[in-house]
């Protein structure tokens, strides 16, 4: 037998030097999992120094034993050269805010053994945080003076110990995680004084709820937010009112606008114009998009329908898109916004003086949140498809990265490649998904396909991989070798209000039109195995779910997490009541068209989907009722069925191994019915 010539000693070296190096180079990344929950950081809360030199924000962390998420709150150079922890991770910790010199960062948290969420003051030249004194009750924000010599603070009466009654005389009487919303719940305002430690009401009212504070420049004045419900009114407004900086003033309105989805009220910097953002009438409520507005403040009336400065400025009216968060920038003679548009949320500078928008920043998909600005230098969270959120510097059309929390985790993690897809529903609608791929997708191979759902409806599908984004879930999934599309179907946000509002009042019709036409177009496309097709979503991607598989028999698996069918059963015991009055109408004056919404319910012999059913036993957002219901139907016919009850949780999950236990059983689930048949 004829031996092939040994390379030389040093070819031999050579060669194991370059395949060492190349095996190194191309270590295999490991799939996302649910347990990276626990490994990974989630960023937030930006909040740019007053000499902005500094970026102060907050780090939350998994702590395992403790089966709970703890934050800290962090620091970063405008340079990027230095960051440091400030406080050590715990409960409840969020909210820092730089006193106007710079000396202390406050911040609110919960001490060891206390029942209330206070402020907490650090002062940045040493030493350990320390408590406010006098506090009355729970702190749910504050806002520093100009001076730095006071706090407006919001409070909330903390829960007696000994339960009591609980009163209810208004329509909107439950909230999600608030639970029911008593007299005793109402906010209120206070002023603090950090030299004397006094505390002393602002504004007491009691007949009113009041929130969101924002101290006028000269330190005067503070306007805020208040309504006789919490949220908005049964109208669906919100007054904006101003008082004097004064223990024992009285509060006079500027104007009512409708509530928003998010209000945020900001000064311009010479103090001649107040920001706020503004919502839509009652029966858009469920589809506005917040508009940005300028109100020019020399008084108020007691109507609030025309302001003693005149009337307010839309400064978004062209946009027909959302405006999620914003900062004037320095010398007041514009504004820096967050903009949701189709799949992304973009930085926009608004020009006050000629109201012409221009976009900022880079180009290309991605997601930008917490708008934060000061001397020149303006700062925003940051995620695309490839990037969980992390702080930026936004530097003209340039974003600079300042924090790394998550770099070395995210390195050793494969995650799949995100394509847009463009196509038309049925009626000729054009439409846009996100498909996310496997790490390792092959082309030309059809792979089983999930439908994952966005909720809202007001809400979209997007460029990030934020841990709290649609498409982190998508890319769990994949992980777990399925393609995932996300469609923006009609009712999302992103494409306009008229895009919004095409499912007013019709819902799971033109919505479930869209999402089947994204599954016959990956599988014309030869993406898609027709034969193991799986859809689900959580809250209204829960209830899509439902209708969905209702309407087409093509599903193998199914999971309606957070969702409802029967939706007159919710009347009343959900949270919502004033968009059901509002769009539907009360069920005795419109019966028919509850049934019409509420069919997957009353045809759920058409089901034939094996669905799991998930929610948590202390949601009143969308009541866990909704899944209890729908899964005894399913059990009555014959069709496989579970259900996951998850105690103590909200709309929104929060206990870390809960989190998991739910992404690890919807995948299980996908797995039994969707696996490819064994060789």
């Amino acid at each position: 037998m004829r031996h092939p010539a040994l390379p030389c000693l040093a070819a031999l070296l050579c060669l194991t030097t370059l395949l060492t190096s190349s095996s190194t180079l191309a270590a295999p990344r490991a799939p996302l999992s649910p347990a990276d929950t626990e490994q990974s950081l989630d960023i937030g809360e930006p909040e740019v120094s007053p000499d902005g030199a500094w970026v102060a924000y907050v780090v939350t962390s998994i702590d395992h034993d403790a089966d709970e998420a703890k934050s800290a709150v962090w620091m970063v150079s405008w340079d990027g050269t230095q960051d440091v922890s400030l406080t050590a991770p715990a409960a409840g910790t969020h909210a820092p805010r730089f006193s106007p010199d710079g000396r202390y960062l406050a911040y609110l948290g919960t001490p060891v053994g206390a029942d209330a969420s206070v402020v907490m003051l650090l002062d940045r030249r040493g030493g350990e945080p320390r408590a406010l004194e006098g506090l009355d009750g729970d702190v749910t924000d504050y806002r520093w003076s100009p001076d730095g010599k006071r706090l407006v603070l919001v409070l909330q009466a903390t829960p007696a110990k000994t339960p009591k009654p609980i009163v209810i005389d208004a329509l909107h009487f439950k909230q999600d995680e608030d639970g029911y919303l008593g007299n005793d719940r109402k906010h209120r305002l206070a002023l603090y004084d950090l030299e004397q430690h006094r505390l002393e009401p602002l504004a007491d009212d009691p007949t009113y709820d009041a929130v969101d504070p924002a101290w006028s420049p000269d330190g005067r004045r503070i306007a805020f937010i208040r309504t006789q419900e919490q949220g908005g009114d049964p109208d669906g407004r919100e007054d904006i009112a101003l008082v004097d900086a004064a223990a024992g003033a009285v509060a006079r309105t500027l104007i009512r606008p409708y509530a928003p989805n998010t209000q945020s009220l900001q000064w311009s910097p010479d103090g001649a114009a107040l920001a706020f953002t503004t919502g839509a009438e009652p029966k858009w409520n469920a589809y506005m998009q917040d508009r940005l507005e300028l109100l020019p403040v020399a008084g108020g009336t007691p109507a609030g329908d025309t302001p003693a400065g005149g009337p307010p400025r839309d400064l978004t009216e062209t946009l027909d898109r959302a405006v999620m968060s914003y900062a004037f920038t320095a010398g007041s003679g514009s504004i820096l916004a967050a903009v949701e548009d189709d799949a992304s949320i973009y930085p926009v500078s608004i020009d006050l003086a000629t109201g012409a928008l221009r976009r900022v920043g880079p180009g290309g998909g991605f997601v930008v949140s917490n708008v934060t600005s000061r001397r020149e230098h303006s700062a925003l969270l940051y995620s695309d498809d490839g990037a969980v959120a992390e702080v930026r510097a936004l530097e003209g059309d340039r974003l600079r990265t300042l924090t790394h929390h998550n770099d070395a985790w995210l390195a050793t993690r494969a995650v799949g490649a995100v394509t847009d897809l463009r196509f038309n529903s049925k009626d000729g609608t054009p439409l846009h998904a996100l498909v996310v791929h496997p790490s390792d997708y092959v082309a030309g191979r059809r792979y089983p396909t999930l439908l994952w759902i966005h909720g809202g409806p007001n809400g979209q599908d997007e460029h990030s991989l934020a841990f709290d984004s649609y498409q982190y879930k998508r890319q769990l999934l994949a992980a777990a070798g399925y393609v995932v599309v996300g469609v923006n179907y009609r009712g999302s946000s992103g494409r306009g209000a008229a895009f919004a509002r095409a499912i007013y009042a019709d819902w799971g019709h033109k919505e479930v039109m869209d999402l089947l036409a994204a599954i016959d177009r990956l599988v014309a496309d030869g993406v898609s195995d027709p034969e193991r097709l799986g859809i689900g979503g959580w809250s209204y991607g829960g209830i899509l779910t439902d209708a969905t598989i209702a309407s087409d028999t093509r599903f193998r698996a199914a999971v309606s997490g957070a969702g409802s069918a029967n939706q007159l059963s919710m009347y009343g015991a959900d949270q919502y009541v004033l968009q059901y009055n509002a769009e539907l109408g009360p069920p005795w004056r419109d019966l028919a068209r509850w049934l019409k919404v509420s069919y997957p319910f009353f045809h759920a012999d058409r089901i034939h989907t094996p669905t799991l059913f998930m929610g948590g036993d202390r949601d009143f957002n969308v009541p866990v009722a909704g899944g209890e219901q729908m899964y005894e139907a399913l059990r009555t016919l014959g069709v496989p069925a579970e259900l996951i009850v998850y105690p103590g949780e909200f709309h929104g999950l929060r206990r870390p191994s809960f989190v998991i236990d739910r992404e690890n059983r919807i995948t299980a689930w996908f797995n039994r019915y969707l696996a490819p048949p064994a060789p």
